[in-house]
C-alpha cells in the first residue's frame, strides 16, 4: 500500500484556510448529530515516529466538545496489561454509544514492536485485530485508521531538528533512531501488517505526511465523509423494534441435545463428602501451580433456574485463596454496559495471568435471553455465535483454560426446588416471579440451549453438560472436570 502514496502531494495556504475552516465547523455539527443518533466512532492513529500524528490529534480536537470525547496514549504495555490478552487493553477502552476515542497507536504498534514474533504468530494477531473491528463495526461503530506516513529522509530531518532544539530534544529517543537506521526493513513489517488489515469495515487510510497542511486537510475530510454517510445510514434506517425472535419451531433444526442427557445419576451423602474433601484439596493445590506457572482460568455457569449453579460455586471456590479468584454474578447489564458491545463487560473482567475468573451465567446471554425477551435484533443474534466464539478462541490462544458447565434439571425437579424455596424462609429471597414466568418458556429456552451447546462448543472451549437432578453428583462433576482441565493444561504446557 504504501508504495502506491506519492509524498510530494501539497495544498497552497489559502485553500488550506479555507478548508480547514469549514471542516472544522462541520466536524463539531457532526460530533452532536452522532451523540444525538448514538453512534461511537473510534479513530486508531499510527505511522512514523516524528510523522506529527500528535499534532493532527489535537488540531481535530479543537472544534470539539471535550465532554464528548477521550483520547488515549498506548504506550509500551505496563505490568497489568502484559497479564492480559493481547486486545485486552483496547476492548476496554472503546468508546460508548454516540462518543469519539481517539488512540494514539494501537495494537498495530504493538505488532511492529514485538520482535519476538515469528511470522505465524503475527499473523493469529493481526486476524484477531481483523475480528475486533469487524465485531465492533457490525455493532455500529465507525472506525477510522489513519496511517500517516514519511519518507526516511524526512524523519531523520525532522528527529535532527527536534534535536537541535534543547526543548523539544528529549522527544527523541534510542528507538526514534533506531527506527529510522531500520527504516527499510520496518516499512516492510508496516507494508504488510496494512495489507493483512485493510477491510471493508475498516479501511486504512494512508496520509502524506510530509506537509502538515495537506495531512490534516486529507484527515478532517475523510473524517466528516465517513460520517456524513453513517450518519445518513443512521437517520434513513431507524432502529428496529425488537421483539422475541426464538419461538417453538422456529430454529431450522432440532438437535434434542438436552433431551439426549440422561438425569438418573446419583451420590449418596457419605460418597459426597468422602469425594468432596479429596477435590476441594486438589483444587488448592492446582490454584496454586496455575498462579506459579501463569495461567489463566475462566469457568462459565449457565443452566436452569435452580439447577444448582450457586451450589456448585460455592464449593468450587471453598478452598481456593481469596487473592487468586474472582466470581462475578452476571445481572442485566446496566445504564453503562448498554451503551457498548455486549461483551465489553466481560473483557473487561478478564482475568489476569494466574488467576481464576467464575461467572455465574455469561456472555451467552446474548444468544438465550435476549433473543427470547426481545433485546436484540435478528442480525446481532445471528452474528453472536460468531463473536462468542472468537471471543473464547483469543482466551484460549492467550492461553486460557476455558470451561463452560450447563446444569441439566428437569422440569419436575425445578419446580420440587422453586417449592422447597418458597417454604424455606431462609431460601425464599431466591425465588422471583422471573423465575416463575421463565419457567412458563421452558420449551422456548430449550431451543435456544440447543442451538447454543451445538454452535458453540468448541475444541478450546467445550460445553460440558452437567447431570444436576442430583446436587451431590453434579458439584462433584463440577470439580472433577475443573481438576482435570487444569491438569491437562498443565501437561501441555510442560511440554
Amino acid at each position: 500500500m504504501l508504495e502506491k502514496i506519492d509524498l510530494s502531494v501539497t495544498i497552497d495556504k489559502k485553500s488550506y484556510r479555507f478548508d480547514k475552516e469549514a471542516l472544522s465547523i462541520r466536524i463539531g455539527e457532526i460530533q452532536r448529530k452522532i451523540l444525538d443518533l448514538g453512534i461511537p466512532v473510534l479513530m486508531i492513529f499510527e505511522g512514523w515516529d516524528a510523522a506529527g500524528k500528535g499534532t493532527l490529534i489535537n488540531e481535530i480536537l479543537m472544534p470539539l466538545d471535550p465532554r464528548s470525547f477521550r483520547v488515549f496514549n498506548f504506550k509500551k504495555e505496563n505490568e497489568e496489561e502484559m497479564n492480559r490478552p493481547f486486545l485486552w487493553r483496547y476492548w476496554t477502552k472503546t468508546p460508548e454509544d454516540g462518543q469519539i476515542t481517539l488512540f494514539n497507536l494501537s495494537y498495530y504498534t504493538d505488532l511492529v514492536n514485538r520482535r519476538s514474533l515469528d511470522n505465524a504468530n503475527r499473523q493469529g494477531l493481526m486476524r484477531q485485530a481483523n475480528q475486533f473491528e469487524q465485531t465492533l463495526s457490525d455493532d455500529g461503530m465507525v472506525i477510522f485508521k489513519f496511517f500517516i506516513h514519511i519518507s526516511k529522509r524526512e524523519q531523520k530531518k525532522r528527529f535532527k531538528k527536534l534535536a537541535e532544539n534543547d526543548a523539544t530534544a528529549w522527544r527523541v529517543t534510542s528507538k526514534d533512531k533506531n527506527e529510522n537506521k531500520h527504516y527499510e526493513k520496518l516499512y516492510d513489517i508496516v507494508n504488510r501488517g496494512l495489507e493483512l488489515t485493510d477491510n471493508d469495515c475498516s479501511p486504512w487510510t494512508i496520509i502524506e505526511g510530509e506537509q502538515k497542511e495537506y495531512a490534516l486537510t486529507k484527515v478532517l475530510n475523510t473524517i466528516v465523509t465517513r460520517l456524513d454517510k453513517a450518519i445518513e445510514k443512521a437517520e434513513r434506517n431507524p432502529k428496529a423494534v425488537l421483539s422475541p425472535l426464538i419461538k417453538p419451531g422456529d430454529l431450522p433444526f432440532q438437535s434434542k441435545i438436552l433431551d439426549a442427557v440422561t438425569l438418573a445419576q446419583t451420590m449418596t451423602e457419605e460418597e459426597y463428602q468422602e469425594e468432596l474433601k479429596v477435590c476441594q484439596k486438589k483444587i488448592r493445590l492446582l490454584q496454586h501451580e496455575l498462579y506459579r506457572v501463569r495461567i489463566p482460568l475462566i469457568i462459565g455457569f449457565e443452566g436452569w433456574d435452580a439447577a444448582g449453579k450457586g451450589g456448585c460455586i460455592k464449593r468450587l471456590a471453598r478452598n481456593m485463596d481469596p487473592r487468586g479468584y474472582t466470581v462475578y454474578p452476571t445481572a442485566k447489564p446496566n445504564d453503562i454496559e448498554r451503551k457498548h458491545h455486549y461483551l465489553w463487560r466481560f473483557w473487561r473482567d478478564v482475568p489476569k495471568n494466574g488467576h481464576v475468573a467464575i461467572w455465574d451465567r455469561t456472555w451467552y446471554g446474548r444468544v438465550m435471553v435476549e433473543p427470547i425477551e426481545g433485546f436484540c435484533t435478528v442480525e446481532e443474534y445471528e452474528r453472536s455465535y460468531r463473536e462468542i466464539n472468537e471471543f473464547e478462541k483469543q482466551l484460549t490462544d492467550w492461553g486460557a483454560i476455558v470451561i463452560k458447565f450447563w446444569l441439566q434439571i428437569d422440569q419436575d425437579e425445578q419446580l420440587k426446588r422453586f417449592t422447597e424455596r418458597e417454604n424455606n424462609p431462609m431460601k425464599e429471597w431466591k425465588i422471583t416471579d422471573e423465575d416463575w414466568r421463565n419457567r412458563e418458556k421452558w420449551e422456548v429456552y430449550k431451543i435456544a440451549v440447543d442451538a447454543m451447546l451445538l454452535k458453540n462448543s468448541t475444541l478450546h472451549a467445550p460445553w460440558i453438560i452437567v447431570e444436576s437432578q442430583n446436587k451431590y453428583y453434579a458439584r462433584i462433576k463440577v470439580l472433577k472436570e475443573v481438576i482435570a482441565a487444569i491438569e491437562n493444561q498443565i501437561e501441555i504446557q510442560s511440554r
